[in-house]
């Protein structure tokens, strides 16, 4: 049997697309972790998968490259929704997707008639320590100090559907990210592991970030990471509510409405190529 696939990347944070409308998609951790190795493999961060919904217009699953089921993912959901929009499964430029995060309402962004981006309503950010979840004494974790390893953190903890531990940082670039992530992802504080943001401020409007996410290690973009940065770069006092992100893939623009409580995510989503695979 033969699976028609799309390689796609938002900042390149790069997933494997599958249409799970008109194909019949496995969806084991053997099969995700195998397309997913970028040396015997396709490559990429992980798999996301195109699906009907009861609810809403599409339903994405997104796995890690692990092959662990993620809740959702900002650079992901604007590709899918730029896959739907090219390979013509709806002529809709804003879309209902359900994910396992919720709604999320996409609007295509378009140059010269092609599809190019996206901006995504992400939602509410969730402080409440027990439903990010993290383990603390107080209701949120804001400026807190954790040991981590051998060396005492001041976090922010903020979920945008998945949870994000945000730490502030001298040296954003020179960051041994390789040694000290896994240690944040598996902290006795997250149990469900955490996605941890790196961050330097640069100005009241402009900050840059490193990523480490559970599952995957370090990429180099993640939409719900900035997100969540954004918000704690307010909550924290360095910024403002409308703020760029700097990451290793590129740029996101961020804005916390704080009228709706609602975060908005805008930015590029791109094909890098497309095949079929032999199962």
């Amino acid at each position: 049997m033969q699976l028609h696939f799309t390689k796609m990347e938002g900042l390149g944070n790069d997933y494997i697309y599958f249409d799970g409308i008109n194909q019949e998609i496995p969806m084991d951790k053997e099969f995700i972790t195998k397309i997913s190795d970028r040396h015997f493999g396709i490559g990429s961060d992980g798999m996301i998968v195109i699906l009907p919904s009861d609810k809403y217009d599409f339903k994405m699953r997104m796995f890690n490259l692990d092959g662990s089921e993620a809740m959702m993912c900002g650079n992901g959901i604007r590709c899918f929704a730029k896959f739907i929009y090219d390979h013509q499964l709806s002529d809709k430029r804003v879309l209902k997707v359900e994910t396992k995060s919720g709604l999320r309402v996409v609007e295509l962004l378009f140059k010269d008639d092609k599809c190019v981006g996206a901006k995504v309503d992400m939602g509410k950010p969730i402080l409440t320590c027990k439903d990010i979840p993290c383990t603390y004494d107080s209701e949120t974790m804001i400026n807190e100090v954790v040991t981590i390893g051998d060396h005492d953190y001041p976090l922010t903890t903020i979920s945008m559907g998945n949870p994000h531990a945000i730490v502030y940082v001298d040296d954003v670039k020179n960051l041994p990210i390789e040694k000290i992530g896994p240690l944040f992802e598996k902290h006795e504080r997250f149990p469900n592991r955490v996605n941890t943001e790196f961050v330097k401020v640069l100005d009241r409007n402009t900050v840059e970030m490193r990523v480490w996410e559970r599952g995957s290690g370090e990429t180099l973009a993640c939409g719900t990471g900035a997100c969540a940065t954004a918000v704690a770069a307010v909550l924290n006092g360095h910024c403002n509510g409308e703020i760029l992100i700097h990451l290793l893939g590129g740029d996101l623009k961020i804005e916390w409405d704080k009228e709706t409580n609602h975060v908005f995510m805008t930015g590029p989503a791109a094909i890098s190529f497309e095949g079929e695979i032999n199962l």
